[in-house]
């Protein structure tokens, strides 16, 4: 990866500001990048942008390829005649947090109406470019015919559906198709509309020299499409159980270790059929970002398999997984490969050996700095090359501000001891402190430059419900902000 200095900010769509209850693809995510290109940042990080499902994680998606219908702006559907604007009224209010539970019910009842505009009123030009979309994404037919069948089902799991349609038999999918093909193509025109309108954000970003920074969750949710329909990739007995779960062992921070319960791979099975299924996703993901973030990248060294049934992970064991072949395929097939190693936690010797053997930069977080801050290979002093990405905080985190305040008082002291002087806050301080490190790139959550606290927070991992809901309001990055940031980048030469 290029080691040109350059920084930048980790803010997800729906964290956005607008109305109708939650950040979208449209007027305000080009506004944010004019903010991003104005403050000389070259980089936008985002969260996985598939669909979510129970608990709105974009790290439970109902598909590693689709994208979530939730994004989708409605200006669009209005100006091109699909959508009556009238149609908006009474839409969830553009309140700080997204209350998911209104806005999907919003959303879905607008969006069909604008697929009922589409067919009646969409050009010719725009109807073949639907037929072309629908041709040449080949998960899109069975992704539809998951999220139909899930409504078929009352929104129960594959794995709970009647065996025909569980067991995905041809004569039994077809019938349902037929039957169903108005709503199998509601489906397709949602993921034509996202990615439309995705292409344009991205499009307008780059055209302003800013880069997307994108995120693949290692693992995929165990209700998905792809689970569904390509069962052969994943560790599954012949009633299509998991014979194995993901998570990670009993550590310092948990007793019992952490039990997530996604399906682990079947790495054999990829391994015969060159990886194909990984390289469609990695593909598919090249076409949507820029960079990759790999989530849990240690997976691809070993991961920690524990029997499905298991209420903890302690009974788990280490499986070596196929890293190196596996990256070697994909680097043979789609080039050289522009990926972000999450690398953060307890890493051995093998994982550290399979990030640098392809030259993947790994993360940085100062929140994790400095306690203990002896050899703390999070203090920037201790880089041992550029060859890497320093956050001051990530999705994960308490926001600086929420982390700083709830520190003991001997860890401040540390911080106030380290960090440089001058009138700053402690949150500016940190993230001068992360512009001016030999790190490639800088990365600070829209959080941290907005200064705010805990509130704010993105994401507490082990916490079940009220996760991803933060927004901001378009009134709370104003121009001052704009040219501390820019001042910032300048002086440490990101520019």
């Amino acid at each position: 990866m290029t080691q040109e200095r350059k920084s930048g900010i980790l803010l997800h769509i729906t964290s956005l500001p607008g109305p109708y209850g939650i950040g979208t693809m449209g007027a305000e995510a080009q506004r944010f990048v004019d903010f991003l290109a104005e403050a000389k940042q070259k980089i936008w990080q985002i969260l996985p942008l598939g669909p979510t499902g129970y608990g709105d994680s974009p790290y439970q998606s109902f598909s590693t390829f689709a994208g979530n219908p939730l994004l989708i702006d409605f200006d669009e559907l209005v100006n091109k005649g699909w959508l009556p604007i009238a149609e908006l009224d009474g839409a969830p209010g553009s309140d700080k947090f997204v209350d998911y539970g209104p806005v999907i019910d919003f959303k879905f009842k607008k969006l069909w109406v604008a697929y009922q505009g589409f067919l009646e009123a969409a050009s010719r030009e725009d109807k073949l470019y639907f037929a072309e979309f629908c041709s040449t994404h080949q998960w899109l037919h069975d992704y539809a015919l998951f999220m139909e069948l899930k409504n078929h089902h009352q929104g129960k799991p594959w794995y709970q559906w009647d065996k025909p349609f569980k067991f995905r038999h041809p004569d039994t999918l077809k019938q349902f198709a037929h039957e169903n093909e108005p709503s199998l193509n509601f489906w397709k025109f949602l993921q034509f509309v996202f990615f439309r309108q995705w292409s344009k954000i991205k499009s307008y970003a780059n055209q302003k020299s800013i880069q997307i920074v994108g995120d693949i969750p290692i693992f995929i949710a165990h209700d998905s499409a792809d689970a569904w329909s390509h069962p052969e990739v994943f560790l599954f007995d012949e009633e299509r159980n998991p014979t194995h779960v993901a998570g990670v062992p009993p550590d310092y921070f948990s007793e019992t270790g952490q039990l997530w319960g996604n399906p682990l791979y079947n790495w054999e099975f990829l391994k015969q059929n060159q990886f194909h299924w990984w390289v469609e996703r990695v593909k598919g993901n090249l076409n949507l970002y820029d960079l990759i973030r790999i989530d849990h990248f240690r997976g691809f060294a070993a991961y920690w398999a524990v029997p499905y049934g298991e209420t903890t992970a302690i009974h788990g064991q280490w499986v070596p997984a196929p890293g190196h072949a596996l990256f070697e395929t994909i680097k043979q097939k789609l080039g050289n490969l522009p990926i972000i190693a999450e690398d953060l936690g307890v890493i051995t010797p093998d994982v550290e050996e399979l990030r640098d053997h392809f030259g993947f930069p790994g993360m940085k977080v100062l929140q994790f700095a400095f306690n203990p801050m002896k050899g703390n290979e999070y203090l920037p002093h201790n880089y041992l090359h550029a060859n890497c990405i320093c956050y001051t905080g990530t999705h994960d985190n308490n926001t600086t501000l929420g982390w700083f305040n709830d520190l003991d008082e001997e860890t401040r002291s540390n911080i106030m001891s380290y960090l440089p002087g001058g009138g700053e806050n402690t949150v500016w301080k940190m993230i001068r402190l992360a512009w001016a490190s030999v790190a490639a790139i800088a990365i600070a959550p829209m959080q941290d430059i907005l200064e705010l606290g805990s509130k704010a927070r993105m994401n507490t991992p082990g916490k079940a419900s009220g996760n991803w809901q933060w927004r901001f309001r378009s009134n709370e990055y104003d121009r001052e902000i704009t040219q501390r940031l820019k001042a910032l980048t300048t002086l440490y030469d990101r520019d």
